[in-house]
């Protein structure tokens, strides 16, 4: 059970008008206009002047150093605190007082009591049992969320990235998991299988979205750059280390071309790859701006394993044609048909 404030878009309170992106432990780097409608339910911790949000080890997907004005909430210093804030010297010395005060009022009650309490022979009379009214239980105000419970409203058939502000088509056959290695917005065939190189268990298909880390921004020069981090990734060696394909021996580039991705100019590469073990298979990074925000690009990674009757190379091309920007009206809200191969 966790009752921390969910990611999603909330006021920027450093600049009015904008909001910014909260991914569940920090503030982030991105921000966009506010939105026309009722306030989000959920007011995560309001930023404070306490230096760069620093990005978990090995997390994806974050920014590394969110703006100046921005980090975790922490309590107010002694010097700073006001008449209303947390505890302080002059409180404690307050509550001491009070305590004092409660201690004397319930000797005093304790002795009239006991005076009180003898008949007219001067034996005590029988003690009288009292109960008290049991203690009100505070419920937290944030709504118990459990990441293994899906959420009732989410559409099956679209992956949706908010950090990034798109969607993407879920493929007959493959699920979105709760929960990754990657950790980023991913989507993957339902079936797992031994990995060639035995050390782990593979998927036969992923698409991930990321959030371009460089602070390049042309597509095609990030398109480029990425394919060879989501080809290693998938064949070389993976995150944990592992060899899974026994490491790629050659690749072979069967596509570069610029196209539209989301309603944004954006750029394609797609490589096969040769692996020490299995059939290998084919990678792709697609490159384009965030139609959120300030627009920072965003990187969709497909991997196919090759020789998968039910993952042709147009399953891919449909995928990259379904991505759409969140929100986009010709989908019901980013919403897009199911597909399939």
């Amino acid at each position: 059970m966790s009752y921390a404030t969910p990611p999603g878009w909330y006021p920027d309170t450093g600049t009015p008008g904008l909001e910014r992106w909260w991914d569940g432990t920090a503030w982030t780097a991105h921000t966009r206009p506010s939105a026309a409608g009722p306030p989000a339910s959920h007011q995560p911790p309001a930023p404070a002047d306490h230096g760069p949000a620093q990005s978990g080890p090995g997390s994806p997907g974050r920014a590394q150093a969110a703006p100046a004005g921005f980090g975790p909430p922490s309590p107010p210093l002694p010097h700073q605190r006001g008449p209303h804030d947390g505890s302080g010297g002059g409180n404690r010395t307050k509550i001491l007082a009070i305590t004092l005060s409660g201690v004397l009022v319930l000797g005093t009650a304790v002795t009239g009591v006991i005076l009180l309490g003898r008949d007219d022979g001067g034996t005590p009379a029988a003690p009288t049992t009292t109960t008290s009214a049991p203690a009100p239980v505070t419920t937290p105000a944030a709504t118990a969320t459990t990441s293994d419970e899906p959420d009732p409203d989410e559409n099956p058939a679209v992956l949706v990235d908010q950090l990034n502000g798109v969607t993407v088509p879920v493929p007959e056959g493959w699920e979105k998991p709760r929960s990754s290695s990657s950790d980023v917005p991913t989507i993957r065939t339902v079936q797992s299988y031994d990995c060639p190189g035995g050390s782990s268990f593979c998927y036969h298909g992923t698409v991930t979205t990321h959030t371009a880390r460089s602070a390049e921004t042309d597509p095609k020069a990030l398109a480029e750059a990425d394919i060879t981090t989501a080809a290693d990734l998938a064949y070389e060696e993976d995150s944990l280390g592992r060899r899974n394909h026994g490491g790629i021996t050659s690749h072979k580039v069967l596509k570069a071309e610029q196209l539209s991705v989301a309603g944004r100019v954006g750029y394609l590469v797609r490589w096969q790859v040769t692996t020490g073990k299995g059939p290998g298979g084919y990678v792709q990074s697609v490159a384009f701006p965030s139609s959120v925000g300030s627009g920072t690009p965003v990187i969709v990674r497909l991997v196919f394993d090759a020789d998968v009757a039910e993952l042709p190379l147009s399953l891919m091309d449909t995928i990259t044609r379904g991505v759409r920007p969140l929100g986009d009206d010709g989908t019901s809200g980013g919403v897009g048909a199911s597909i399939s191969p």
